[in-house]
């Protein structure tokens, strides 16, 4: 069984990058993007409690699960928030969300 997805990021000047991501490690997509060298601060270290690690979902949004309580309150706290914004800390890499496309709020 293949453990790997592939995570697709939309840089800052619109271009893709796509990366291969371990779903056997535990790992949320903050801490993937982060070791992917991301400039995300995570100040919180994935508590949900910052929002330092918004992610806008281009395309797969329905492959992730539904958003806790306290994720929706952490993101109803920012300026710009969008529908399709979610905390990356609050998703856990998962095979179902192979193809997945995000970039950084």
């Amino acid at each position: 069984m293949e453990n790997n997805i592939t995570i697709h990021m939309q840089e800052p000047d619109g271009s893709i990058t796509s990366h291969e991501a371990p779903t056997d490690m535990g790992l949320s997509l903050m801490e993937f993007l982060k070791a992917s060298e991301y400039d995300i601060l995570a100040t919180c270290g994935g508590m949900a409690l910052c929002a330092t690690c918004c992610v806008d979902v281009l395309e797969g949004e329905e492959k992730l699960n539904e958003m806790t309580d306290d994720e929706y309150a952490m993101l109803d706290t920012l300026p710009d928030l969008l529908p399709n914004s979610r905390l990356a800390c609050q998703l856990q890499l998962n095979n179902n969300m192979d193809g997945l496309k995000v970039k950084l709020h």
